[in-house]
């Protein structure tokens, strides 16, 4: 279909080894971290690996994109640069920023996104970041649908959303609580993730309403169930969270979606696939039985109270059943799901912490657990955080990606030729000078089974056509040395003819929407502050980094503590038994909540 819209499935990359996988895997696109000013410091890689893998993606027609996604200082300004004309020469696809300043360098023709760091959460921050040349926007994880249908009405520039991962409760790019308190500053890749502590919650009066839960920590993102929803919405690319996460998890994690994604893809017809080359794989993937916090569908289709993961931040894992009896040595559960040795095990003791174990031994329903004086009891339910069978499965090769490709044996006057045509209609030939020999028995057969054996290379052959005037003899040796040839010409063609995009930047100064920045425009230089007045605004606050501010909020979420406990006043007339302001205790540090009713937004403080 002419008029079909790209849809790109994104996967993290932690480094090389977990970007070749993702690809392997099924993924469009992969986004990895550049050698510095990522917003995950420690996920950084070199621009040897960064070449490596986009040369590696471009063979199946995916795309490598880079993040620099953390403000920058004054004193970087020139190492950015220089590392984006590094990165432009590496070949990457993109670079995803969060720091306008960017905009103000001597920039190479390399696309520009717009990183969810930006807080991307308005029709008029898409129409504005557009007009400014951005070719692709990634939105604010706590959108509803109908908000993403509103953005991606205003705009023809591809969005792209989260639809997999970690949560962070603040809206990104907006999180200022690690660099007050521990001078670790998330918008420089550094978060100390406060969000994750368990906190006591207490009333004006000192009153405790929630003792040491993590109130703060939200559920893993799981929209598996909405792709198709989120498509027809606007989003062309669906991105997975997770460039900390590991090896097995991007195997797991990018198949799931893959095969939901061509389920789709295979009945939708107005939509195509991104990149080319069909994936297989030698496991089913399961994602409860990769890390998560349990699994919640945010704010997708309207705010519901059970979004945070409130006993643990840590991985839950697949349920498992109810532990029946308890023995001195062992224990017995209820369900039918297979335990192995090695296993790992968790379930919430009586006060409501997360405990683990490690399965020993397993004999029938009996578990024998490898350590002892578990508080275990009768009637309590059991997680599997790790599966060591399937893990063990993924540590092995467990994809392969190849492309469809056609190969037809012709004759010429001195000799052969050799032709090939991809799924891509990219085609190359060989011709062969030969002296021909007529051969004893049909060779028909032999030839065609030779050309077929593809190997380690890239390709298919789904097709193989002989013509030729007689029965000549080609010993299978020759056939073999003709046939690699054939595919590395086929691979150089490839990789000569990717389509890389390139944008030639011009500098706009349209209206931005907020006329006056304070802290929370995060202008750490002055090139970011050069941008903002082109574009009529005025610089009233530098970011927080630069200058902390007094007094001002450190958070600003959606998710809200009061409606999570069932008293938010827009949903009952009950008044709780507690004296607003409440506070957030852990060990010295106190933080008072403040709540936006008519926005429904929760901001909080340090006190």
């Amino acid at each position: 279909m002419i008029n079909a819209r790209k849809i790109e499935l994104l996967a993290p990359a932690k480094n090389l080894e977990c970007g070749i996988e993702a690809i392997n895997h099924g993924a469009d696109a992969v986004y990895i971290g550049a050698p510095k000013f990522s917003a995950r410091a420690n996920a950084g890689n070199t621009l040897e690996d960064i070449e490596a893998l986009a040369k590696y993606a471009h063979q199946f027609k995916a795309r490598v994109y880079v993040a620099l996604n953390t403000i920058i200082k004054d004193d970087e300004l020139a190492e950015t640069e220089k590392l984006i004309w590094e990165l432009y020469n590496a070949k990457v696809d993109a670079l995803i920023i969060q720091d306008m300043g960017i905009m103000m360098l001597n920039l190479p023709p390399i696309p520009l996104h717009a990183s969810t760091q930006n807080d991307n959460r308005t029709a008029e921050k898409a129409k504005f970041l557009e007009q400014a040349g951005f070719s692709q926007i990634v939105l604010a994880r706590e959108l509803t649908m109908s908000e993403i249908k509103e953005i991606a009405s205003e705009i023809s520039t591809p969005l792209e959303a989260f639809v997999h991962g970690a949560l962070c409760v603040c809206y990104s790019g907006q999180c200022y609580l690690s660099e007050a308190i521990s001078n670790r500053s998330a918008n420089r890749g550094s978060c100390a993730q406060f969000c994750r502590l368990p906190y006591t919650l207490t009333d004006n009066e000192g009153k405790s309403v929630v003792q040491k839960k993590h109130l703060l920590s939200m559920k893993d993102l799981n929209l598996s169930d909405h792709l198709e929803e989120m498509i027809d919405a606007g989003v062309s690319s669906l991105k997975i969270e997770g460039r900390l996460k590991d090896l097995s998890y991007v195997k797991n994690v990018v198949t799931y979606y893959r095969q939901k994604l061509d389920e789709i893809l295979a009945h939708r017809k107005q939509y195509i696939r991104a990149s080319t080359g069909k994936s297989t794989y030698t496991f089913t993937p399961n994602l409860e039985k990769s890390f998560n916090r349990g699994y919640t569908e945010y704010f997708f289709n309207g705010r519901t109270p059970d979004m945070w993961s409130i006993d643990s931040p840590k991985s839950i894992g697949e349920p498992i059943g109810k532990i029946k009896e308890v023995f001195d040595r062992f224990f017995t559960l209820s369900g039918t799901k297979q335990l192995n040795n090695g296993d790992g095990l968790c379930f919430l003791n009586d006060a409501k912490e997360l405990q683990g174990l490690r399965v020993n031994k397993i004999e029938g329903e009996k578990v024998f657990p490898a350590e002892s004086h578990l508080s275990l009891r009768k009637g309590t339910f059991v997680y599997r955080n790790y599966d060591h069978e399937f893990e063990k499965v993924l540590n092995k090769k467990s994809a392969d990606r190849k492309i469809n490709a056609d190969i037809v044996l012709s004759e010429t006057k001195d000799g052969f030729k050799l032709t090939i045509e991809d799924e891509d209609g990219i085609e190359t030939s060989l011709d062969i000078n030969y002296n021909k020999e007529l051969a004893q028995k049909d060779q028909t057969e032999n030839i065609k089974n030779n050309l077929s054996k593809t190997g380690n290379t890239i390709f298919r052959v789904t097709d193989v056509k002989i013509r030729l005037t007689d029965n000549w003899f080609i010993p299978a040796s020759v056939i073999s040395e003709w046939r690699r040839s054939l595919t590395d010409l086929l691979l150089e063609k490839r990789l000569e003819e990717y389509p890389q995009e390139e944008v030639i930047h011009i500098q706009t100064s349209h209206s931005f929407p907020t006329k006056k920045i304070t802290y929370l425009g995060n202008v750490s230089n002055d090139k970011s502050k050069q941008f903002y007045i082109q574009h009529q605004s005025t610089i009233e606050q530098v970011a927080f980094e630069k200058k902390a501010q007094k007094g001002v909020p450190l958070m600003f979420t959606r998710h809200c503590i009061k409606q999570s406990m069932g008293c938010c006043p827009k949903e009952t007339s009950t008044r709780p038994p507690y004296q607003e302001p409440f506070h957030l205790l852990y060990n010295a540090t106190k933080l008072r909540l403040e709540f936006d009713c008519k926005n429904c937004e929760m901001k909080v403080f340090n006190d």
